[in-house]
């Protein structure tokens, strides 16, 4: 088929122009399940839970159930000198919970503790289908809030040399309520986001998830991730937005009835399993979060959330005030995943599922490292693009998204070494263009409309 070449007389930017290539596409999809648990000082030695094998059996079932990929543990108890796990638990950990569960499946990241705190948060992941890529930052506050960087292992990453990069951000805020514990809360996410803005000029694909301990969407800790000043690093809460099951604001902390499918603590009553427990109320308040970066909600860079997947496990939606294993009866999971969380935790853990795009093309070609498109900034009235020779002829689409991560314009164009000037009738702001063939990343460009 005959390509088009937009070269000084081009469409209109604001119109979608599809064009076909002479490749193959082969159109590859794959999931990945993210959970976050708070498993109250599992590790803890002499244990306030059970002897630890018991409790890596209770782990190892829940594992089990939900098979997750990647799994976010916080207020684990660290085996350093400022906790009392033993020596080596997080290999314990894999061994007796995860690995139990599906054999030779996991690996974990490597953790800090630079606040000397009794209590660390620990990364795991499928390593059948996740590399570890480092440790990006750490954000140290009473507890430490790491965030790691993992790469997709796709079939084609032998060939192509690239790759689809996830980040995840690990947190326990500081618990408890009344204004001076809120303001707490707000430093540490102020602190941790800080760090995370230094590294990107936008949010990548990115998760920040853990116990957050907030009592309200408009607290201030809650509010600096879904509502930041600068809309370029803000975060979305799956359950607000894209499913709308509910709206802001919202106080799930004196109306836990109205959030009764996403309450998070707790799983117990007064009758407590353990002496670990200090939150005793049954379902009553919503502490546990997975936030998704615009570019997952939006679908941007290969991973995006998979609508109505958000899920409290355990959580029948009949919890407000009651035990998980109470009455009525539930049946929301098998019983032993039931007495599992409730023996574990005085929170539910929660999940999440995630679609990866691993398209491929037969016969493209490698991208070679280096620049490869240049933008004229700022941009007027026309919006002028060259590529490197390597690329021309190639069929490119170019997405432009707004601060808020919203796709405002969308082409498809085949490259020329040539400079192509484009009708740009955007509203003046800033904006990113990225650029990409057959699903490939290979630029992202920062723009300012005048």
């Amino acid at each position: 088929m005959n390509k088009l070449l937009l070269k000084i007389k081009a469409p209109l930017l604001c119109g979608v122009l599809i064009l076909f290539h002479n490749t193959t596409a082969i159109a590859q999809t794959d999931t990945l399940r993210v959970l976050s648990y708070n498993v109250l000082y599992l590790g803890d030695t002499p244990p306030c839970q059970y002897p630890h094998n018991i409790s890596e059996g209770y782990l190892a079932t829940v594992i089990s159930y939900e098979n997750p990929d990647i799994v976010g543990l916080v207020k684990r108890t660290s085996e350093d000198s400022y906790g009392s796990a033993p020596a080596g638990f997080a290999d314990s950990l894999l061994q007796y919970s995860f690995n139990a569960a599906v054999p030779d499946k996991f690996a974990y990241c490597p953790y800090t503790n630079v606040a000397q705190a009794d209590n660390i948060s620990t990364l795991f992941y499928n390593q059948q289908k996740l590399g570890y890529a480092g440790l990006l930052c750490t954000y140290s506050n009473i507890t430490d809030f790491d965030t790691y960087k993992l790469y997709y292992k796709s079939d084609s990453l032998t060939i192509t040399h690239d790759t689809i990069f996830l980040y995840v951000t690990l947190n326990h805020t500081n618990s408890g309520s009344g204004s001076s514990n809120a303001d707490t809360r707000a430093q540490q996410i102020t602190g941790e986001m800080a760090q995370i803005e230094s590294k990107f000029t936008s949010l990548p694909n990115m998760i920040n998830m853990g116990d957050f301990n907030v009592h309200t969407s408009t607290e201030a800790a809650y509010q600096t991730l879904v509502a930041p000043s600068n809309l370029s690093y803000r975060y979305y809460d799956p359950p607000f937005f894209p499913d709308a099951t509910f709206t802001y604001p919202a106080d799930w902390d004196a109306n836990p009835d109205d959030y009764t499918s996403c309450l998070t603590v707790s799983t117990r009553t007064g009758n407590l399993p353990n002496t670990c427990s200090n939150d005793n109320g049954g379902g009553k308040s919503w502490y546990d979060h997975i936030f998704l970066s615009a570019n997952i909600i939006n679908n941007e860079s290969h991973i995006s959330y998979i609508p109505n997947s958000f899920k409290v496990i355990g959580n029948d939606g009949n919890r407000v005030g009651n035990p998980e294993n109470g009455s009525p009866a539930n049946t929301s999971a098998p019983a032993s995943v039931i007495n599992a969380i409730y023996q574990i935790s005085e929170h539910y853990p929660l999940t999440l599922n995630l679609l990866v795009n691993t398209s491929t093309v037969a016969s493209a070609n490698v991208f070679n490292t280096g620049k490869k498109v240049t933008v004229v900034n700022p941009v007027a009235a026309q919006l002028m693009l060259q590529f490197t020779k390597d690329l021309a002829g190639r069929t490119i689409t170019m997405t432009c998204t707004d601060v808020l991560g919203r796709v405002v314009l969308k082409n498809t164009l085949v490259a020329s070494d040539e400079m192509i000037q484009l009708p740009c009738m955007l509203f003046p702001g800033i904006y990113n263009l990225q650029f990409s063939e057959n699903g490939i990343v290979f630029a992202n460009k920062m723009i300012r409309k005048q």
